[in-house]
This record gives C-alpha cells, sequence and structure tokens, in this order.
C-alpha cells in the first residue's frame, strides 16, 4: 500500500517534469535567436512541441492530470510557442519591415496566448477529438519547420512580407473556429493498433530520411487541414441540402 502512494507521487512528476523541459527548450531557443543563431533555434522549438505531446500523454496515462498541471502547461506553451517563435520570425524577416514587422510579431503572440486562454476554459465542454482554432504548438511548429528549412536569415524585402502575411494568416488560424485533429482519440492497447504503430513508424522513417522536407510538409498539412475541412463542409452542405420541414396545411373549420 504504501510503496504504491510512493508510485503515484513520483508518477505524478513525471508530466510536470516534461513541462519543465518544454519552458527550458523555449527559453534556449529565445537564448539562441539573440545570438542570432537561428538554425539551433529552430529545432529548440520543435523538440518542445514533442515534450509538450509527450507531458499530457503521461499524465493521462498515469492518471495523474491536475489542474495546477494543466496551467503549468499553458504557461509553458505561452513561453516555447508564443514568445520564442514570434522573436524568431522577427529576427528571420520582419525585422526587415519594422514598421509592420514587430506589430505582427506582437499579434502573433496575443493570438497564441488567448487560444491558451480559450482551451482552458473551454477543455471540459467540447469534443475532445478537435481542438478549435489551430493549436499554439502547431502554428510555431510551422514557423521553426520554415526556419529550420532557410535557417538565413532573409535579406529580400518581398521575403519579409511574404513572411509577414504568413505570421499574420497563423494567428488569426489560432483564433478561429477551423476544428483540427487532436488525435487524442488514438488508442495503442486495443485491436488493430498495429496500424497506428505502423504509421507511426513509417512517419518518423520518413523524417529521419529527409527532415527538412518532412516536417515542413506535415506542418503545412496539418496548418491547412483546418480551412480545407470547413471548405469541404460548405461545398457538402451545398451539394446535398436538407429537404423542407414538412408544414401541416390547415384545416377547414366546420
Amino acid at each position: 500500500m504504501e510503496r504504491g502512494r510512493h508510485f503515484r507521487r513520483g508518477a505524478s512528476i513525471l508530466p510536470s517534469l516534461f513541462t519543465t523541459g518544454n519552458l527550458f527548450l523555449g527559453f534556449l531557443a529565445i537564448v539562441r535567436t539573440l545570438d542570432a543563431r537561428l538554425a539551433e533555434a529552430a529545432p529548440l522549438i520543435g523538440a518542445a512541441v514533442i515534450l509538450d505531446m509527450l507531458d499530457g500523454r503521461i499524465a493521462r496515462l498515469t492518471h495523474t492530470q491536475s489542474e495546477f498541471g494543466a496551467q503549468y502547461d499553458s504557461l509553458a506553451d505561452a513561453v516555447s510557442f508564443g514568445v520564442a517563435p514570434a522573436l524568431l520570425a522577427y529576427q528571420w524577416a520582419l525585422q526587415l519591415v519594422p514598421r509592420a514587422g514587430w506589430p505582427a510579431a506582437f499579434l502573433f503572440l496575443a493570438c497564441g496566448v488567448l487560444r491558451l486562454a480559450r482551451f482552458n476554459v473551454q477543455r471540459h465542454v467540447i469534443d475532445g477529438r478537435f481542438f478549435v482554432g489551430l493549436p499554439i504548438p502547431a502554428a510555431a511548429a510551422q514557423l521553426a519547420a520554415i526556419v529550420f528549412v532557410v535557417p538565413d536569415a532573409r535579406a529580400e524585402r518581398w521575403e519579409a512580407i511574404v513572411a509577414l502575411a504568413l505570421v499574420v494568416g497563423l494567428a488569426f488560424l489560432m483564433v478561429s473556429t477551423f476544428r483540427y485533429r487532436s488525435f487524442k482519440g488514438i488508442d495503442l492497447s486495443r485491436r488493430r493498433s498495429y496500424i497506428s504503430v505502423l504509421g507511426i513508424a513509417l512517419l518518423f522513417l520518413i523524417v529521419a530520411s529527409q527532415p527538412e522536407a518532412s516536417l515542413l510538409a506535415v506542418t503545412g498539412l496539418y496548418t491547412l487541414s483546418g480551412p480545407l475541412a470547413w471548405a469541404l463542409g460548405m461545398l457538402r452542405r451545398r451539394a446535398d441540402p436538407r429537404p423542407p420541414l414538412a408544414v401541416d396545411e390547415p384545416q377547414p373549420a366546420p
């Protein structure tokens, strides 16, 4: 009995350790960005995304979810996926258009924090299979993947304008109502789970062989999946309209 209690106490610390690692990597990414070492900063944000994915799953597996852990995770995400990618984008390209660059970087940060606050309020009342709005780790991963592919700071003004449009677009996707798959329903313990395991292994193999292109493709497809699903839903509803409700004809008075 005493051993089980100690095990539960030790297991309850694990998610917070992963969250602390996420926060550390985000802070280190900020330091690398300030030192103009963008090629090192971008992978650190990607590694923080992996730790952020693991802390929640570990908490669910060990049944150690808590309100403290949820709030701590959101605060760490604000640094690793709000401040760090916003500063990275500014150092990478947005500083070439300073009048619009720093407001765009701040807009990304503000929308990311708003997204976190909305998630904390709604996480108990929405369908767990979907996120409402682009998750802030996915938005940060999208920026980090682009910088990972092209790590040198941009020198052309048109490149800065394209980066500005991307940052603003990601900011608005985070506070949008587009639905994104959460993949929380994947259960590796049920039957036919070997298909999921095989898919995950294949994904890691592709990333290991072509990391730059594959990471950019994965993040890009996920970013576009919300608007594409909404557009397909609109087309489906227009192509197959619901029949009008039947209205009872008035009966003649006797």
